[in-house]
């Protein structure tokens, strides 16, 4: 994530690098950045197939759960939830990392989906909030 680091872009042209250097992770299949914009969550920058899902009500499946309940989620296993919204039938693992102001106000986050079930850990997490801190510390542009 060096190259997103030493990026002079800001706003939706680096979330739109930051998207193109995870997408090349191995098991991140599809990844994306959505913006909260009041008590909906919108579809920004984001790198694999589109999706219907472009906006989503805080408090409505795994994306709109972590904005609810302000915390970062892992799912392991997709299919073991109630309130998923599948964007892929291929998907079996999602992990979200909120997009934090200085001031701890949520920006937004980052969306990542898995074809493999247990595809994201703490090791994951620690890497996507590392580019949510870049991406909050230059969110317009």
């Amino acid at each position: 994530m060096e190259a997103v680091a030493r990026s002079p872009k800001t706003g939706r042209s680096l979330r739109e690098e930051a998207m193109a250097e995870l997408a090349a992770l191995p098991d991140y299949r599809w990844v994306g950045v959505y913006r909260l914009e009041g008590d909906t969550l919108v579809l920004d920058a984001f790198v694999g197939a589109p999706t219907e899902h472009d906006r989503i009500p805080v408090g409505r499946g795994v994306c709109g759960t972590a904005v609810a309940e302000n915390r970062n989620v892992v799912v392991e296993d997709v299919r073991e939830l109630d309130n998923y919204l599948a964007c892929s039938l291929e998907t079996r693992s999602e992990i979200v990392v909120l997009i934090r102001s200085g001031d701890g106000r949520v920006l937004g986050q980052i969306d990542v989906d898995g074809h493999r079930v247990g595809a994201f850990d703490a090791s994951d997490e620690a890497l996507l909030e590392r580019v949510a801190a870049i991406l909050a510390d230059r969110w317009e542009g």
